[in-house]
């Protein structure tokens, strides 16, 4: 008897072409494939739209964006900006993330070319208070969206949280590694410091840009040398101011 033999032929993986399908599981042509310069081009339209909706956050918060003002600035289609997010609330996500990422560069990561214990702690206080000299004309997400979702359990205020806790604790890790290079008091207490700190760029928005009062500014660089002088071994403060 002769039984009939099957040839299996293997292929290297990149010669295979696996089948491409779409949500309800049919087949999707060649041609429907998105190729590299279509999803970089999305890319880069999505980019545009968030950094549009980041200028319109500033001066109307979190919750004035509206996805037919956007599509009007941004010439599109209301449609066609709503098919980068899927909806508003992760349109306001991925606003607080890229707000979040030019505060990193703007201040975190110049500051961390300065040494460590206080000149590093006045760079990062320096940085802060240049990027805040700009938004008392524009406007903080950060603290505009306090306001709208301090109440308002749900992601978008866990992203918020996230990214303002992500930043206060890198400004108390520096506080901290001030304290441990002998530039603050033994008994200096490390979130004490933090706080008044924080409290500070709080107070100086509410004054400048809420009650327009003069000289703010000035006032708040003072209170941060206040803060050395009190918690900072002397000789050492000094250097840092």
């Amino acid at each position: 008897m002769v039984q009939n033999s099957t040839t299996v032929l293997f292929f290297p993986c990149a010669l295979m072409s696996l089948p491409v399908y779409s949500e309800d599981s049919t087949l999707v042509a060649e041609t429907e494939r998105p190729s590299g310069r279509s999803m970089l081009k999305g890319q880069q339209t999505k980019q545009a739209i968030v950094q549009a909706a980041v200028a319109m956050g500033t001066q109307v918060g979190l919750e004035g964006l509206s996805i037919g003002h956007l599509a009007e600035r941004m010439q599109m289609s209301k449609s066609g900006v709503f098919a980068h997010f899927g909806s508003r609330e992760e349109l306001q996500i991925s606003v607080i993330r890229e707000y979040f990422s030019s505060f990193e560069q703007e201040v975190f990561y110049p500051a961390m070319k300065a040494p460590q214990g206080l000149p590093r702690v006045r760079a990062l206080f320096d940085n802060w208070m240049k990027r805040v000299a700009v938004e008392l004309q524009s406007g903080c997400i950060f603290i505009s969206g306090a306001v709208e979702f301090d109440d308002r359990p749900g992601p978008v205020r866990d992203a918020l949280v996230h990214s303002v806790q992500t930043w206060l604790q890198a400004l108390y890790r520096a506080v901290v590694q001030a304290k441990q290079c002998g530039h603050l008091w033994p008994d200096a207490d490390e979130q004490q410091v933090a706080f008044e700190i924080h409290a500070l760029i709080l107070a100086l928005h509410y004054e400048a840009r809420f009650l327009n009062n003069p000289g703010s500014l000035a006032r708040a660089n003072r209170g941060f040398d206040d803060i050395l002088a009190r918690y900072g071994v002397p000789g050492v403060a000094e250097i840092a101011s």
